[in-house]
């Protein structure tokens, strides 16, 4: 059973930093991609950072753009993945739920999805 279960959130003022976790277990997520998303009140899901399963092309919002870093380690003894998101220089805007999804690379559809972890950034 795949579980993806998130960490690392918290209240942070404004130009602190946060460094979320996310760890993958259930299947060795060969081919993997990973992304962070997000969700504040009243508005849409959006996507954050996402990241390829080669670790060799990453996307960023322009909201986060020079501010956070998606990364990943592979436990392949273990079949268990730790997705990061690197925060830092917060500011309230960047408040809401934060999400870990993964997907198979050769599908479109993020498949699995953890519970989320709220960030709240006070000015």
């Amino acid at each position: 059973q795949v579980q993806l279960v998130e960490s690392g959130g918290g209240l942070v003022q404004a130009g602190g930093s946060l460094r979320l976790s996310c760890a993958a277990s259930g299947r060795p997520f060969t081919n993997y991609d990973w992304g962070w998303f997000r969700q504040a009140p009243g508005k849409e899901r959006e996507a954050v950072a996402t990241l390829r399963w080669s670790g060799d092309s990453t996307y960023y919002a322009d909201s986060v753009l020079g501010r956070c870093t998606i990364s990943r380690d592979r436990d392949r003894d273990n079949d268990k993945t730790t997705v990061y998101l690197q925060m830092n220089s917060l500011k309230p805007e960047d408040t809401a739920v934060y999400y870990c999804a993964g997907k198979n690379t050769y599908v479109t559809n993020w498949s699995f999805w953890g519970q989320g972890t709220q960030v709240t950034v006070s000015s």
